[in-house]
């Protein structure tokens, strides 16, 4: 009897590794298609610049998705992200344009974002608002706070240190990608190698079980959704760098990207299954749609049309396997 139920449990953790590795192989070989298909059909997609290009457009959505699929894996959602990534941006470069320095500008950009993934999982928690509802609400309510602050008008004159971070290069390589790096280390080691992350999965997996065995709903729903705020507030600022102007309508839109790479990348929206792997391939696959199809001049509304298949395809293959 020993030995059969060994056996079982030995399955199960091939079962599961083969389904994981799986997911990121096809991924992989998407992507690879991807790539082969522009570099066929534009001559410049290959080129040193383009590329650069490409790796810092995938930073930001790449920063954003990495606090999403946190938030999904613990069986949230946050449709906030791109409301907050604008915030950060702007009160980013309202400081700066009004003497604040530019170190003390990003921290105060990052404790906002992180305040409003509070405010996100007191609603969620304590307030019982569904998800959906709660993060709705404040992706309209922080939208609305931008265009007051701004009066709807660009912030211009931010501080050439502060345009010139989206420029910088590490070994000839986009510090905004370095940065996205930095991201998902810590993402991965927080998933992966603390109890937080443990109680992420578990809280996703079935929320009355964790709480039963002694995991803390609140310190874990408070947390995925700070943590997603984290993750908002580095893209606004890396935004605001590369557009070299705090922009009020930045951000908009990019919760598709964040839940289109994230469930793309084998998240799902039921909650326990989350990979910050495949998310970085989503996120990949994603900016290299775009790229690619400025590139090639294809309508934008054609390229929704693609994302948005995508993220129902990807949910349906989940439910299918589920």
């Amino acid at each position: 009897m020993d030995s059969a139920v060994k056996e079982k449990k030995e399955r199960n953790k091939i079962s599961v590794f083969s389904n994981g590795m799986k997911t990121e192989l096809f991924l992989i070989i998407v992507l690879s298609l991807l790539a082969v298909f522009f570099a066929v059909t534009s001559d410049v997609f290959f080129t040193l610049s383009n590329l650069k290009t490409l790796t810092r457009q995938a930073s930001i959505y790449g920063v954003i998705a990495i606090g999403m699929v946190v938030v999904i894996t613990s069986s949230g959602i946050d449709l906030s992200v791109g409301s907050v990534t604008g915030l950060s941006g702007v009160v980013a470069a309202l400081l700066m344009v009004n003497g604040i320095s530019i170190p003390v500008s990003i921290i105060i950009a990052i404790i906002t974002g992180m305040f409003i993934g509070l405010i996100n999982g007191v609603l969620v928690y304590d307030g019982k608002v569904p998800a959906f509802i709660a993060t709705m609400g404040t992706m309209t309510v922080v939208r609305a706070v931008i265009m007051l602050l701004t009066n709807a008008s660009m912030i211009s004159k931010l501080p050439e240190e502060f345009k010139a971070i989206a420029q910088i290069e590490v070994l000839n390589i986009p510090f905004l990608f370095v940065v996205w790096l930095v991201v998902i280390a810590l993402a991965w080691f927080m998933t992966s190698k603390t109890v937080f992350g443990r109680n992420v999965y578990a809280v996703g997996s079935n929320r009355e079980a964790a709480r039963l065995s002694g995991i803390n709903i609140r310190k874990t729903t408070y947390g995925v959704y700070i943590f997603s705020g984290l993750a908002c507030s580095i893209a606004g600022i890396l935004l605001a760098s590369r557009l070299g102007n705090g922009v009020p309508t930045a951000g908009a839109g990019y919760e598709l990207d964040a839940i289109a790479a994230a469930v793309v990348g084998g998240a799902s929206l039921d909650g326990g299954a989350g990979s910050i792997v495949g998310t970085v391939l989503g996120s990949m696959i994603m900016a290299t749609l775009r790229q690619g199809g400025v590139l090639l001049g294809v309508n934008s509304f054609i390229l929704e049309i693609v994302i948005g298949s995508l993220i129902v395809g990807a949910v349906l293959l989940d439910k299918l396997r589920r």
